[in-house]
């Protein structure tokens, strides 16, 4: 059987599978329109290649899900709602440690629901694989990308500095339904985690925690979230969750990190007091901002000045608190800092 039609198989073999473990061949052979050899052939191919493992006789085998899983599945947005596919399509097919199907519900359903409530789009491809190793999650729109979106609500068209604003969290087109905490605790979860929108891709990894750097854009339209997962990952929801509270105990989400690094995409170093305005803005709503300063040599005195100085005396309540600086900026950051 062609690769390819074989790669279309692993699209609902797993939900077949399990579905019709003990007439799995005639199954495919009606679905596919094929014979029942060329059925049982692709069924040994499958078995090859991890896709399916088989119990039972040789005159009445029984086939289950293997170590790859997958399902694919793509809704209508109008009158979705984020709980159902859960429940009916994707859950019942996994075989997941219970943490990580924490994690992975939460993320299917605040990926599922920023499609419903912010694409625009009219429908929503939603993707997710087993492996042995991992689960990897994907959802993809037909909408507006992400970027458009928040361009049209806060007036940024810059898309780094709209990721900038994502990054840091607490962002929402709609703030009387959404707090803006579902794409940044998503990100989080993850141990791979890609956003492409408006031919912009940004990619975060769990060993830079809250590091962002610029990938290649992969979808031509509408907005696409990777989430990846280790199955062996010793992360947990709720840890996550409280992670940016304070004192990381409570589930107040009451400190970020901003990756200064996203705001000189466009140019070098950081040296206005307007870029230090685009870095400020926002953090008010936080008691404790971590200001990332990995991969800067150096920044202005206007900059400093700006964000350390004016900043600080007009919001007192919030800490701000510099990460990994080089000498040149840790010396501007403490001037600055005594006026």
């Amino acid at each position: 059987m062609p690769r390819t039609v074989l790669s279309d198989l692993t699209t609902w073999i797993t939900e077949a599978a399990l579905r019709h473990p003990l007439d799995l061949a005639a199954h495919v052979a009606e679905r596919r329109g094929i014979g029942r050899t060329a059925a049982r052939a692709a069924l040994h191919k499958l078995q090859a290649h991890h896709w399916l493992c088989q119990v039972g006789t040789p005159r009445r085998p029984r086939h289950l899900p293997g170590l790859l899983r997958q399902v694919v599945r793509r809704y209508p947005l109008q009158g979705l709602h984020e709980d159902q596919p859960w429940v009916q399509d994707f859950a019942p097919n996994f075989d997941l440690p219970d943490t990580v199907a924490q994690m992975v519900h939460h993320a299917f359903s605040e990926l599922l629901n920023n499609a419903i409530a912010h694409s625009g789009g009219s429908s929503v491809t939603v993707s997710m694989r087993q492996t042995p190793m991992q689960v990897q999650l994907l959802v993809s729109d037909d909408g507006r990308g992400i970027f458009d979106v928040i361009g049209e609500a806060f007036g940024i068209s810059d898309p780094a500095l709209a990721m900038l604003e994502l990054a840091k969290g607490k962002l929402s087109s709609q703030p009387d339904r959404h707090t803006g905490r579902g794409l940044f605790y998503t990100a989080k979860l993850a141990d791979v985690f890609d956003l492409h929108a408006n031919n912009t891709a940004f990619q975060q990894r769990e060993w830079l925690r809250d590091q962002w750097q610029r990938g290649r854009p992969a979808s031509p339209r509408g907005t696409a979230v990777y989430v990846g997962i280790c199955l062996d990952t010793e992360r947990t929801l709720d840890a996550v969750l409280r992670r940016y509270s304070l004192d990381g105990t409570g589930y107040g989400f009451e400190r970020t990190v901003v990756p200064l690094q996203l705001i000189t995409a466009a140019q070098q170093g950081l040296s206005s007091r307007a870029q230090a305005q685009r870095v400020a803005a926002r953090l008010g709503q936080f008691r404790r901002a971590e200001l990332d300063f990995e991969g800067l040599a150096d920044v202005g005195p206007a900059f400093a000045d700006e964000l350390f100085h004016v900043f600080g005396a007009r919001h007192p309540g919030v800490q701000l608190v510099p990460l990994n600086m080089a000498p040149r900026v840790a010396e501007m950051v403490v001037a600055s800092t005594r006026g």
